[in-house]
C-alpha cells in the first residue's frame, strides 16, 4: 500500500510536559538554571514532581509540538519519536492521533519509562525545563520507515535528538532518505546549551549538504558561531548554503539567505503567559507556509501568528484553531 503524502514530518523526543507556575526563589532553591533545558535522571524527576505544586499535564516535545501546530494550520503532519508501552506513552500517542498527526512508531516494550519534562514557568513567562528523557532516547534507525520519509515534503529534526547516539543515526538515516527522494530537510538548534555540546557537528550538517533550512533563535545562532554579537552571527549565517529562519522574541523574526535578510515583525500578544513552545510553533507556521507555497515573509508571518497563540496560554499545543486565526488575519484563504 502506498504511503499518503505528508507535508511536514517532524522527528524528535516524544515527551509529556508537566507544567507549573513558580517563582525565582523556587528555581534558586532547586538549583536550576533559569531559561535553560537541563537533563535529569528519574530520581530528580520524582523530586521535582513532588515539590513543584499544582501542575498541568500536556503532551509536548519540541518536534511533536511543531507537528501539532502544522496540523492545526490544515497541512498533513507526521511525527517520529519513541514512547514506552505505559500510561504516559499511550496518553502521548492518543494526543497525536486526536490532532490528526500520522504516527506509526512502535511502543517500546521494556526499558525506561516515557519521557517527561518538568517545566517551571516564572511570572515573566520564561520557562525552565528539567527533562527526564527516558524512552525517547531509544529511538533507533529501525524506527525510521523509508516510505514515511519518502512521502514527506519537509522533514524537520530537533537538535535535542542529537544527544542519544542511536537517535543521531536515525537522524542521519532520515536525512539520506529525504534527500534521495527530493524532499527538504530542516533542523532546529533547540537550545543554546545543546549547541554548545554539538557546535562542530551542527556546522558540519549545514556545510555537508544535510540541511536545507536552519531554525534558531538569535541566542542559539550566537552560540553556533561562538560570538556575543548578533550581527556577526547573522553575517556568518549568510555565508552558509541554507535558508536561515531566526527568531528574536518580541523583535520578530529574520529570514536569512545569501541574497538578502528580511525582517518580519512579531504578532502582538496581549499578555505573555508562557513562552513554552513558541519557537516550536513558529517553525510549524513557517513550514506550513512553505507547504502551501507561500512567500517566505508570509511563512514567517504565519509562524509569528502561531507563536503568539501559544504564548497567551499555558502549554505548547494550540488551544485555538490556527487555521481559523490565519484566515481571520488574511494570511490564508
Amino acid at each position: 500500500m502506498s504511503q499518503s503524502r505528508i507535508d511536514v514530518l517532524t522527528l524528535g523526543n516524544a515527551i509529556v510536559d508537566v507544567l507549573a507556575h513558580t517563582d525565582e526563589a523556587f528555581l534558586a532553591r532547586k538549583k536550576v538554571h533559569k531559561g535553560a533545558m537541563q537533563l535529569i535522571d528519574e530520581a530528580r524527576a520524582e523530586e521535582l514532581f513532588g515539590d513543584m505544586g499544582p501542575a498541568t499535564v500536556v503532551s509536548g516535545g519540541s518536534a511533536a509540538n511543531t507537528a501539532a501546530g502544522a496540523a492545526s494550520l490544515g497541512v498533513k503532519a507526521g511525527f517520529i519519536g519513541k514512547v514506552k508501552n505505559d500510561e504516559t506513552g499511550h496518553y502521548f500517542a492518543r494526543d497525536l492521533k486526536a490532532a490528526g498527526i500520522h504516527y506509526d512508531v512502535a511502543f517500546a516494550q521494556d526499558g525506561p519509562a516515557t519521557a517527561r519534562s518538568f517545566i517551571l514557568v516564572t511570572p515573566d513567562g520564561e520557562r525552565t525545563m528539567n527533562t527526564y528523557l527516558g524512552a525517547c532516547q531509544n529511538l533507533t534507525p529501525e524506527d525510521i520507515r523509508a516510505e514515511t520519509i519518502q512521502a514527506s515534503s519537509y522533514v524537520y529534526l530537533e537538535g535535542y535528538l542529537w544527544d542519544p547516539p542511536a537517535a543521531k543515526e536515525a537522524f542521519r538515516k532520515a536525512v539520506g532518505i529525504a534527500h534521495e527522494a527530493g524532499n527538504r530537510v530542516a533542523l532546529t538548534l533547540s537550545d543554546a546549551f545543546c549547541v554548545d555540546r554539538y557546535r562542530d557537528e551542527f556546522l558540519g550538517l549545514m556545510r555537508d549538504g544535510s540541511l536545507d533550512i536552519l531554525f534558531a533563535n538569535i541566542h542559539e545562532l550566537q552560540s553556533l558561531y561562538g560570538t556575543s554579537d548578533p550581527d556577526s552571527a547573522l553575517a556568518a549565517l549568510r555565508d552558509e548554503k541554507v535558508l536561515g529562519v531566526i527568531t528574536r522574541s518580541a523583535e520578530g523574526a529574520l529570514v536569512v539567505s545569501r541574497g538578502e535578510t528580511r525582517a518580519v515583525p512579531a504578532f502582538p500578544v496581549d499578555k505573555v503567559v508562557d513562552t513554552t513552545g513558541a519557537g516550536d510553533l513558529f517553525a510549524a507556521g513557517f513550514l506550513a507556509g512553505l507547504a502551501r507555497d507561500l512567500d517566505l515573509v508570509d511563512c514567517a508571518r504565519l509562524g509569528g501568528l502561531a507563536a503568539a497563540e501559544i504564548i497567551g496560554h499555558l502549554g505548547a499545543r494550540p488551544q485555538a484553531n490556527l487555521l481559523d486565526l490565519a484566515r481571520q488575519e488574511g494570511l490564508l484563504q
